[in-house]
């Protein structure tokens, strides 16, 4: 196969090494989600050890046979399934709190959950995702890590960069690639691959990295990366973006992580050998002005059912509700602090939805408290991760309870959902996707 004869002029002495990598099981990992938990408290929920990767602070390999799907602390968003060195594009970024970041490939939502966590709830982080059918496992995870600052949508990059010109301080593109370091959990991406298909996607992957430029601000940073080994799609699109756009520079990714890119430059490379699949990362810093025009939103509401949504929020939970409220449909949302305006670029949802509005009565959503700390719940039901009770209600089954109101269900003091209380008996408000039928 022609792949691995350019791996073998790639690595040289290296070759059979990768190749032992390559027939070897893949590795496995979890993210650690700070918006929900600290390490302790994910290890005490977990049936199975952490030990540190070299890609992020967050990152975990794991030795764990079975799906984490059903795990209580994965239905709690404590932390999300991971291969190891997918972690290392978002450290590269560097996220700060209160910083307006952009993921502009965002899904299945890894590398956005990730952002996320670093941001620690402050600042705005957009989410999009080009292809529609890719948005619902985005959402999904979004939701489930707990994220409150984040605006996802399904606009395509060059619009999306135009409208938001000179908007964002960091920006990742998680470029669409060939996925050569895949093949090892797909083999039959790899039974798929073909120079043709190189070709084509670093066609695609440098439209989106010009597209990507517009959107950072001066001084602001420009993180590239792909799953994949060819150069065509790695070290020359670095080479012809630099060409390109003489306003950015490559400089340093601050981390240790892999190895020099295989031009010299200040990009890195992942190879299995190396503890993960298989990545590249470039990061570029934007050097000169660009203006930014976008407009604050305008949207707030203001009427009777913003005024009976805080009313809501403060029976449930301890904090001020915040002033942000708006209504999408029939849905009530608490929005992120300065929102830049989205008309226009198709946003599929903003901030957590607080509720859902009936005739005569607001409805409490899911999203809102699995954005939440157990801590910050009025009323809180609390479960070991083995508790039949908990399993059961992960089942969609009623359980029982001396609660009243709305409790917040919680697996080792973090949230996973809620129910309502009556006559001794918690109505289950689990969402039917998400439950564990299986069990």
């Amino acid at each position: 196969m022609e792949f691995y004869k350019r791996m073998e002029a790639q690595l040289g002495e290296e070759y059979r090494a990768f190749l032992d990598c390559m027939a070897a099981p893949p590795v496995r990992g979890a993210r650690l989600n700070p918006l929900k938990c600290d390490r302790r408290t994910l290890e005490g929920s977990l049936p199975f050890p952490l030990r540190p990767t070299p890609f992020s602070e967050l990152s975990y390999y794991v030795d764990a046979p079975d799906k984490f799907g059903p795990l209580p602390a994965h239905h709690a968003g404590m932390f999300y399934s991971q291969e190891p060195s997918a972690a290392a594009a978002a450290t590269a970024l560097d996220p700060q709190p209160g910083e307006k970041i952009l993921d502009l490939c965002a899904s299945p939502g890894g590398k956005s959950t990730q952002i996320a966590g670093l941001m620690m709830g402050k600042g705005l982080l957009w989410a999009n995702e080009a292809v529609m059918s890719r948005t619902g496992q985005l959402l999904s995870n979004l939701e489930r890590l707990g994220v409150p600052n984040a605006v996802a949508s399904c606009c395509h990059p060059d619009k999306l960069c135009k409208t938001l010109q000179g908007y964002f301080d960091r920006v990742l593109v998680d470029a669409p690639c060939s996925g050569e370091g895949l093949f090892r959990r797909n083999p039959e991406a790899g039974r798929q691959w073909s120079p043709a298909g190189v070709q084509a996607c670093a066609r695609r992957q440098s439209a989106i990295l010009d597209s990507a430029a517009l959107a950072v601000k001066e001084g602001g940073v420009l993180v590239y990366s792909t799953c994949t080994f060819s150069q065509e799609e790695n070290e020359a699109v670095v080479k012809k973006f630099l060409q390109s756009h003489r306003e950015f520079v490559a400089e340093e990714i601050p981390a240790p992580f892999g190895r020099p890119s295989l031009d010299g430059g200040p990009a890195r490379r992942i190879y299995p050998m190396d503890g993960g699949e298989g990545h590249f990362i470039a990061r570029f810093r934007r050097m000169t002005y660009n203006e930014c025009r976008i407009r604050g939103f305008s949207g707030y509401f203001l009427g009777d059912q913003a005024r009976s949504g805080r009313a809501l929020y403060e029976e449930l939970f301890t904090d001020n509700c915040p002033e942000d409220l708006f209504i999408a449909g029939d849905k009530l949302l608490i929005l992120p602090p300065d929102l830049p305006e989205i008309n226009g670029l198709n946003v599929l949802r903003a901030g957590v939805e607080l509720a859902s509005l009936h005739t005569r009565r607001l409805e409490p959503a899911h999203g809102v408290f699995v954005s939440h700390s157990g801590t910050a719940c009025r009323e809180v039901m609390d479960f070991a991760p083995d508790d039949p009770e908990l399993l059961a209600f992960l089942r969609g089954e009623e359980i029982s309870t001396t609660k009243r109101g709305y409790p917040a269900v919680c697996v080792n003091g973090v949230p996973l959902g809620f129910g309502k209380a009556s006559q001794g008996r918690l109505k289950n408000h689990y969402p039917k996707g998400l439950r564990n039928n299986s069990q």
